[in-house]
């Protein structure tokens, strides 16, 4: 084990000590709260080292849940730590300055940015909180928290091939110290590939009344949603970045931030060049009288700086105006602060001040109805669009064959889907119709070049066409039904 600095207070304790209870863990928390546990339940917590404001805790997952009642966190207040020797060695590295490159963060992409504000859609973004509730929870430990980052994969697989996008990829991550894999989908850059620009929110959900009941609808169904129609509205306008993006869905947060510390880690060991982080948790509720909080601590003040600009430059007014401030979250509040750890530059935009954010997370009623709407989710949507956008820039690469996209039409007239392929030599073989939130409604052979589909049953809307070939090449063409 390393040594650490002087200035740390280690507390040694006997091997039998440890032994008792083999369900705690080490974490690292806030040394007010730390004490505080202490006091009031010795039993369940052990302080085993202090620098500044943190301890390094050997603690039950009863005292986790108590901390969470003391301070009203959001998230779990502490930062899981898989052995002593990490949590000390996380203790030792406190404060430590900024070891990655820092670029000047720029406003310049104002025409696709003025593209994506008008696609993004708050009913997709409902849809989409609405899926994952359904699961009832989404607790790491639990098969349902499995299967949800399996379909979540899926679900991006099916809306990157839906706009014909071959630079993306969607993988699972698998950690050490939950089961379940986090979902990490990345766009790749056209120009600077080995710059990375992140956006993330957890997919885990839990619950103080029993995990078995843990819908888990703002808390962070509604930051998965923001951040998966925000890249669903940037394939829409055909946007190719310049440098790499990556949409993460973290595993187990609700339990120390498990998911988002491993991915971090391992960039930090590899090396990997993030330009920033934006963290997306909790943004369905509306509880204060401004839209978007601002997050001060364990966040990077230049990077918050940005946000504010680009709230300044895009939102100030109109139908997209976006009202903000600061606020504070205490200590191992979200994700973010697994990367500011490894020395990222992060920030977090939140949905209310805090302490004015949904009183029922981490209760079986954090469910949609409680806010009834996802508009207050869209103006999360619009942030996170503006910040890939403007972070990683614009490419200006066609993402798939013009001329191939050009030939190929397609149109809803009156109850029925017209198409005509004469104009390209693509033998194409199978029409599918997707709704805007990437939901397969209609497929069926074709074996002519034109031709027509009843669509007597669809709704008004915007449809998705896509067109594919027996070699797998397809297009895809956006059509309104009146």
């Amino acid at each position: 084990m390393k040594k650490l600095f002087l200035c740390i207070t280690v507390v040694l304790f006997t091997v039998s000590a440890y032994a008792q209870s083999n369900d705690r863990f080490y974490a690292t928390m806030n040394i007010v709260d730390a004490e505080a546990l202490k006091s009031d339940i010795p039993n369940q917590i052990d302080i085993l080292a202090t620098k500044q404001n943190e301890a390094v805790v050997f603690m039950s997952p009863e005292a986790a849940h108590k901390l969470h009642d003391r301070i009203l966190v959001h998230g779990p207040g502490y930062i899981f730590k898989a052995s002593m020797d990490d949590a000390l060695q996380a203790l030792e590295k406190q404060g430590a300055p900024l070891n990655r490159s820092v670029l000047p963060f720029t406003i310049t992409e104002d025409a696709a940015v003025s593209q994506v504000l008008e696609v993004i859609q708050t009913q997709n973004i409902e849809t989409h909180i609405l899926e994952l509730q359904e699961y009832g929870t989404r607790y790491h430990s639990m098969p349902e928290a499995t299967q949800a980052a399996q379909d979540l994969k899926t679900k991006w697989e099916a809306m990157a091939a839906l706009y014909n996008r071959d630079d993306v990829t969607v993988r699972l991550f698998t950690h050490d110290n939950t089961s379940m894999p986090s979902v990490i989908m990345t766009i790749e850059g056209a120009e600077l590939p080995d710059e990375y620009v992140i956006v993330g929110g957890h997919l885990d959900s839990t619950s103080s009344q029993g995990n078995n009941n843990a819908p888990g609808a703002d808390d962070d169904a509604s930051g998965i949603a923001t951040i998966t129609e925000a890249t669903r509205a940037l394939f829409e306008i055909g946007f190719v970045p310049k440098r790499t993006i990556e949409v993460m869905a973290y595993a187990a947060e609700e339990i120390g931030l498990v998911g988002s510390a491993e991915i971090a880690q391992e960039y930090a060991s590899n090396g990997v060049n993030v330009i920033g982080v934006g963290q997306f948790d909790m943004t369905l509720f509306n509880g204060s009288a401004i839209d978007v909080s601002l997050i001060s601590d364990f966040t990077n003040g230049e990077l918050n700086n940005f946000f504010s600009q680009l709230m300044d430059h895009y939102n100030a007014s109109g139908e997209h105006q976006i009202t903000y401030g600061t606020s504070l979250c205490n200590y191992g509040c979200s994700d973010h602060a697994s990367w500011t750890a490894a020395g990222y530059m992060a920030s977090f935009p939140f949905e209310a001040s805090f302490g004015q954010h949904n009183s029922n997370i981490h209760t079986a009623n954090d469910t949609f109805s409680v806010s009834g709407t996802a508009s207050h989710a869209t103006k999360f949507t619009k942030l996170c669009a503006e910040f890939l956008i403007e972070t990683a820039k614009q490419d200006g690469v066609l993402a798939v064959d013009e001329v191939i996209v050009r030939n190929v039409f397609a149109a809803i007239s009156q109850t029925s889907l017209v198409y005509d392929l004469t104009a390209t030599d693509i033998i194409f073989s199978t029409l599918e119709v997707f709704d805007v939130s990437g939901k397969k409604i209609l497929q069926q052979s074709i074996t002519e070049t034109k031709g027509e589909v009843s669509v007597v049953h669809l709704a008004s809307g915007v449809y998705v066409t896509k067109f594919t070939s027996a070699n797998g090449t397809s297009v895809s063409k956006k059509v309104l039904k009146k």
